[in-house]
């Protein structure tokens, strides 16, 4: 049976799978680390990828690769294919004030302009506010930009033997796919069209920009000759991965926390909390997402000196509900709600309850509490959740699982640990390759379902509301 190949270009390393393209069983992997930063020379992912693909025992006997990628990241380059500058990452906030302007721009309904022209309304992480901060800040290396594209998109195109000195021929054999698109700013969900009129506006001109495949779309071929399918954002390769269907909400805790959920009609939430992503099937992914998840895990166990299996062990010997601790985890800035110069506080602290084990539990509780606050979002819109699915890298922790069930009031389905993206990579590339989804076996997965603990989230919104008047406007805040 043929064999394909599934990349996983995260925001910290590379991972990839070799799996049977007819039974999904897996053959091989490999994984390399990429640099740290919110600005990267994507010659290291480059390098990351041929690194992860050797330790995987190579891909000279792949028939389709597919890569899904980090969602919005810029990557810019020059007429003759070459990078213009390191490519800005989806947690660098520097392009907040330019996604502010955007919105102002727009006149006083500008936010819902932007939902009902784009599905969302702009954000720091946007490749549209990273273009329009790149013109105002480098106005030199925004007009070298010819072609605009995105991390999964550049590596698919290196894949393809392109890059440096590929010139216009290689600038016009970029392509993408709808869900990484939707993440821009500058293309339309529910039109499946790029927005011209966006990018003039952002950057100054309209640059080369990939073309937008379909599902089942072939795209280029590599020199020897697999074929490349479309690739994927990082969520929509999860999605795909897990197996998520209509009416499924995925939870994902890793450095990033996002919630989306697969609906078969496209969304627009004009107060920016969710943004209208489309899916890698032809369906959509309204998606909410938090910037602080596991690295607030890692912060708190490097504070109590312990690894996060004892953080675990530790939070599990406290109380539901911290003893009335409240961490609001805002570390780095926040997206959701939008509040990149927010800083994280504890609440409620006194002699009695501030130990180790509550200041453990209550880093998974804020966590949790900040993950619903924006799943709260999703009610606004008329989104029912069938069924909660918890992955990423802190999911296989039994007090984020215990957590999230309790503050969110419903079972959580927590899937058996794997490279949920790099899998959904592949299963695209089985369906590229034969022309259908294949109907691989879904991971076994173990039902966590905890009683409401109680005023948890109401303690933790009533703390973000008092501290910077932000909560999620579908769960009121206690007073």
């Amino acid at each position: 049976m043929p064999l394909v190949a599934g990349v996983d270009s995260s925001t910290q390393s590379c991972k990839v799978v070799i799996r049977d393209a007819e039974t999904g069983a897996l053959h091989r992997q490999g994984t390399a680390r990429h640099a740290p930063g919110t600005e990267v020379d994507p010659e290291t992912w480059w390098s990351a990828l041929l690194e992860a693909a050797d330790a995987a025992g190579g891909l000279g006997d792949v028939a389709a690769i597919a890569v899904s990628g980090q969602q919005h990241g810029m990557v810019c380059l020059d007429a003759d294919g070459a990078v213009v500058r390191p490519a800005l990452l989806w947690n660098d906030t520097r392009s907040a004030g330019a996604a502010a302007d955007l919105v102002a721009e727009a006149g006083p309904d500008g936010a819902r302009y932007w939902a009902d022209t784009t599905g969302s309304v702009p954000v720091a992480s946007f490749t549209a506010t990273k273009l329009r901060w790149l013109a105002g800040n480098e106005p030199d290396n925004a007009g070298r930009t010819a072609a605009v594209c995105l991390p999964h998109d550049w590596l698919t195109w290196r894949l393809a033997g392109y890059g440096p000195g590929s010139g216009a021929e290689g600038l016009a054999a970029l392509r993408t796919d709808r869900s990484d698109a939707s993440g821009t700013g500058y293309w339309s969900p529910a039109t499946g069209q790029y927005l011209p009129e966006i990018l003039e506006t952002a950057l100054g001109h309209v640059p080369v920009l990939p073309k937008v495949l379909g599902p089942l779309e072939p795209g280029l071929q590599t020199p020897s000759g697999a074929i490349l399918g479309p690739g994927t954002g990082d969520n929509a390769g999860a999605a795909l991965g897990v197996g998520a269907g209509v009416g499924d909400i995925v939870v994902s805790v890793g450095t990033s926390g996002t919630v989306f959920a697969v609906v078969d009609q496209p969304t627009a939430d004009q107060t920016g909390l969710v943004a209208g992503f489309a899916d890698a099937t032809g369906n959509f992914l309204p998606l909410a997402a938090t910037l602080n998840a596991s690295r607030v895990l890692d912060a708190t166990a490097a504070l109590l000196g312990v690894g996060l299996p004892e953080l675990t062990d530790l939070a599990l010997s406290a109380e539901p509900g911290s003893g009335g601790l409240t961490l609001v985890p805002y570390f780095e800035g926040e997206r959701t709600p939008n509040l990149p110069e927010a800083k994280a506080s504890l609440h409620g602290m006194t002699l009695a309850n501030y130990t180790p084990a509550n200041l453990a539990r209550a880093a998974f509780e804020g966590v949790a509490c900040s993950l619903a606050d924006a799943f709260g979002a999703f009610t606004e819109l008329g989104i029912e959740a069938r069924r909660i699915i918890l992955v990423g890298g802190a999911a296989r922790s039994a007090a984020m699982q215990q957590a999230l069930s309790s503050v969110l009031g419903m079972p959580v389905d927590v899937p058996e640990p794997g490279e949920y993206v790099a899998d959904g990579a592949s299963r695209q590339a089985a369906a590229v390759l034969t022309g259908r989804w294949p109907e691989w076996k879904t991971q076994d997965s173990l039902t966590v379902a905890e009683a409401p603990a109680p005023r948890v989230l109401e303690r933790y919104l009533a703390a973000a509301l008092g501290q910077y008047g932000a909560a999620s406007p579908s769960v009121p805040a206690a007073g």
